[in-house]
């Protein structure tokens, strides 16, 4: 075959298009692998030692909380409080404490034992896990003595290689009136480190050597077991010393372990380093093999890959094309009977079928042209009857969107008509009781308020269910119904409304009259309220007057009459007719959205009965409901209404708030006893009698111990503040509502609160409402009256709270003076922080703004003006005494 003009430059582009990007992948490959592979095991082995040094770091400071959470343990301080022989409680002390110490090692499986040792290292009180006996010393305790930090750890090895951790804790006896604590002992656990074992033994990779190496170059653990006790050599540690501070990977060549040179990854940890190593020759083994046969690859493509490319586009591409040509040729002659060989299921087949199917339709489409021109006006005929079926499908998808629409819309207004009907009655009646000084039975009506609340309650849970939204399908109940105390609600909701626009209210019983029917309160109420509200709103001036009437076929009837602007015969017609009003001049003169009425008459025909209207235009309406009583028993056994005396509503049995007594356990973690004692009466309100904590590690211990509903934390306490102890609740496992008490309310105070895991913050001085506000959100208690709050102020007991308060502020202002004199600036701050959370609470103003100006100072570390500012402070208290001090 002749080899084309096209074929020769497709050669001459193809050759060095494809050998020269393959030399140069080969080169970069060849040269980058190794770099590639050292940086993959470097990023593996500092990743690994990372996440071990974590592991390890977190094993360490969870022990070391343990131990300072021990420490502070109330159980431990009375026995250290107490001598230890001085009386016959020593053994019931110990056996106490002996628990406490066997809770902590059930929590800690790894806690071997617990001693606690005096200050001269004799053991006071031993537990041990194995049951082993206390050790006479520790090997390690000189150093602890002669040291002045707090907590302090050692790893010791034993002769057979294990190694064990010891952490130390410093036992003090806190006493503000002293200016240091006094050291009552240690504690010492020892540990048997199984975490630090675990990680030792993990390896990123084969023939991986990890080490935990001291300081002076002892091996305390090791993968290989045998090496453990082992010494590396000065140089050695030095070295090791330095990849720590560098962080990446090296090579170092161990020799007092072997005679390997490795890759080593170190990082420094307290008392030592963490090293993990692996044989340079397993690191860079895989990658030298990448390299020889990446290069083999790349020599055979250069070769074989652009002639396999010529012969494959020259069969698959070249040879087709020109074929194609040849045939595109002769049907541009006018030869319709041209046709392509079959050929593969590639593209070039569908090139070859698509040319065939094309020189089928051209002659195909010539046959028709002839056709269609007989038969055109019969086409579009058919094409026009199409539209047609089109045009009424469309029409009537648009009138099924509309009538869902009006659904949508219906049950829109539906809803909103039940809601508002029982708000405007609550909304009047309050507004009475807020603007209305001369209202003297606030009880009765605060009983109207309630039980129309609860009206609307009901009326939203109808709402919601499902059942009773879809049309037509609202239930109706029968329960037992007073008639007094109906018409009693109706006036106190529609006497507001007709004050308002001085009309004349008047509630007519016809007697005899049922003491009580059988029917749904809600629903005839829903009607009542809402024609009278109706008669209120369509009349300027006179009167609206209800009467109630009972008639012999059991039907309770009641007629609204009204003097308002009346109807003509065409409004009648059309007035239950949903979403119409009597004109358009009535829409915007009343407003409202013409359901009222049809809710109304649909409602009165579930109940048994119906709704009539007569009116008369610019003369007025009366409007006639009636409904069934549904009276179970003969008449005779009926209480029927027979005197006017008999009309007086009776009182609302559930109106009884004021005696309700709420069963929560609450436990408050405040150390002043002025406001712990306040707290706690604020609470007892609730009927709630809390237990108290006098800092957070007894906040700690009693929570653990007690299910409590709330946990109310002060964030400044001593021995252990809020913030430390919310951490440790929260990561022993309690999930209870934790709020934060404290006098700073910053934003990002309040954040490191939250952070912490406390709930919600409560600034001091307590505010009755942000109090209220917990109490109800977390334990569901139903709000209480202002006036019980107003109570407690004037209460004996807050005023004895308060007596006992104003007779410890000479004690604050001896503390003040004395730490002002000492320049003991810290614990001057925490004193003012302590007095500006007492003060506000109690409501001397004066005091709390000066304290907190003081402690805003001395958080800035700054002693210009500190003299001027605790001045003011001094003043303040004494301007408090000398008017506490006046006769009365």
């Amino acid at each position: 075959m002749k080899t084309s003009k096209l074929s020769i430059r497709l050669l001459w582009y193809i050759t060095p298009l494809v050998i020269l990007p393959l030399l140069f992948l080969g080169g970069f490959t060849l040269t980058n692998v190794t770099n590639s592979t050292q940086k993959q095991a470097d990023l593996i082995m500092s990743r690994f030692v990372e996440q071990q040094q974590q592991k390890v770091f977190n094993y360490i400071d969870s022990f070391q909380s343990t131990a300072k959470l021990l420490s502070t343990s109330p159980v431990l301080n009375d026995f250290l409080a107490n001598d230890l022989h001085a009386d016959g409680g020593y053994t019931y002390r110990l056996g106490a404490l002996m628990d406490v110490f066997a809770s902590y090692s059930e929590a800690y499986p790894d806690i071997i034992s617990i001693n606690l040792m005096s200050v001269n290292g004799k053991s006071d009180a031993y537990y041990s896990s194995n049951l082993s006996i206390a050790p006479k010393s520790y090997p390690f305790f000189d150093k602890v003595q002669q040291s002045s930090l707090s907590q302090q750890q050692f790893m010791m090895q034993k002769a057979d290689g294990t190694t064990s951790l010891y952490f130390i804790q410093r036992i003090y006896s806190i006493d503000y009136y002293l200016k240091r604590p006094q050291q009552l002992g240690f504690i010492v656990l020892h540990i048997d480190p199984s975490i630090l074992n675990t990680s030792i033994l993990e390896a990123p990779y084969n023939n991986t050597l990890n080490l935990l190496v001291s300081n002076e170059g002892k091996i305390l653990f090791s993968s290989d077991y045998n090496i453990r006790g082992q010494y590396i050599s000065e140089f050695e540690l030095n070295q090791v010393h330095n990849l720590a501070d560098i962080g990446s990977l090296s090579t170092i060549e161990l020799s007092s372990i072997d005679k390997i040179e490795r890759m080593i990854f170190a990082v420094q940890m307290s008392g030592g380093y963490y090293v993990s190593t692996i044989p340079k020759a397993v690191l860079y083994q895989s990658g030298k093999a990448i390299s020889l046969i990446t290069g083999l690859i790349v020599i055979i493509s250069v070769i074989t890959l652009p002639i396999l490319i010529f012969i494959v586009v020259r069969n698959l591409l070249l040879n087709p094309i020109e074929l194609l040509g040849a045939a595109s040729h002769r049907v541009g002659d006018g030869d319709l009977g041209v046709s392509l060989p079959a050929h593969t299921d590639d593209e070039v087949g569908i090139l070859f079928n698509d040319f065939n199917h094309m020189v089928n339709q051209i002659r195909h489409y010539q046959e028709q042209l002839e056709e269609y021109k007989h038969h055109l006006e019969d086409k579009v005929e058919s094409r026009t009857k199409a539209l047609e079926t089109m045009n009424s499908q469309l029409e009537l998808a648009i009138g099924q969107a509309e009538q869902a629409n009006q659904l949508k819309s219906r049950f829109l207004a539906n809803m909103s008509h039940e809601i508002r009907t029982p708000l405007t009655a609550i909304m009047g009646f309050t507004e009475q009781l807020l603007h209305n000084d001369k209202i003297t039975n606030n009880k009765q009506h605060l009983s109207t308020i309630l039980r129309n609340s609860k009206h609307l309650l009901e009326l939203i849970n109808n709402i919601l269910d499902l059942s009773k939204i879809e049309a037509e399908k609202i239930a109706v109940e029968q329960a037992p119904l007073n008639v007094v105390r109906l018409m009693h609600d109706i006036e106190s909701i529609i006497e507001p409304l007709a004050q308002q626009k001085k009309l004349k209210l008047s509630i007519n019983y016809q007697l005899p009259l049922p003491h009580t029917i059988n029917s749904d309160e809600t629903r005839l109420k829903q009607i009542l309220i809402n024609i009278a509200s109706n008669a209120v709103k369509f009349t300027e001036q006179g009167h609206v007057s209800i009467t109630v009437h009972y008639l012999p076929s059991q039907e309770l009837m009641f007629v609204i009459q009204d003097s308002g602007i009346g109807m003509v015969e065409s409004q009648i017609k059309r007035l239950f007719t949903p979403f119409e009003q009597a004109d358009a001049t009535t829409t915007r003169r009343f407003g409202g959205t013409g359901l009222g009425l049809c809710i109304s008459k649909n409602l009165a025909q579930r109940l048994g009965g119906d709704i009539t209207v007569k009116s008369e235009l610019d003369v007025g309406s009366c409007f006639t409901i009636t409904i069934a009583c549904n009276l179970q028993t003969p008449l005779a056994d009926n209480l029927f209404l027979e005197q006017s005396n008999q009309l007086i509503p009776e009182k609302d049995p559930l109106l009884s708030f004021a005696s309700n007594n709420f069963d929560a356990h609450i436990l408050v973690a405040e150390d002043n006893p002025d406001n712990q004692l306040l707290i706690k009466l604020l609470l007892q309100t609730w009927g709630l009698e809390p237990d108290i904590a006098n800092n957070g590690a007894e906040a700690v211990e009693m929570a653990l111990v007690n299910d409590y509903q709330l946990i109310i934390m002060d964030m400044q306490m001593p021995v252990m503040g809020g913030l430390e102890a919310t951490k440790i609740l929260r990561h022993a496992a309690y999930d209870g509502p934790i709020i934060a008490l404290t006098a700073n309310v910053m934003n990002h105070d309040v954040d490191t609160y939250i952070a912490a895991g406390c709930d919600k913050a409560l600034a001091k001085p307590i505010d009755k409402d942000a109090l209220e506000s917990v109490l109800v959100s977390y334990l569901h208690l139903e709000k209480d009256n202002q006036n019980k709050w107003d109570d407690i102020l004037k209460s004996e007991k807050f005023q004895q709270i308060n007596a006992n308060y104003v007779a410890n502020l000479p004690t604050y202002l001896a503390e003040i003076k004395s730490l002002q004199f000492s320049g003991n600036l810290v614990a001057l701050r925490a004193l003012a922080h302590n007095i500006k959370g007492s003060a506000g609470c109690f409501n001397f103003d004066d005091i709390y703004h000066c304290a907190a100006r003081l402690e805003d100072h001395l958080k800035s570390d700054s002693k210009a003006a500190l003299n001027e500012l605790t001045a003011n402070l001094i003043n303040a208290i004494e301007q408090v005494i000398s008017e506490q001090s006046k006769p009365v």
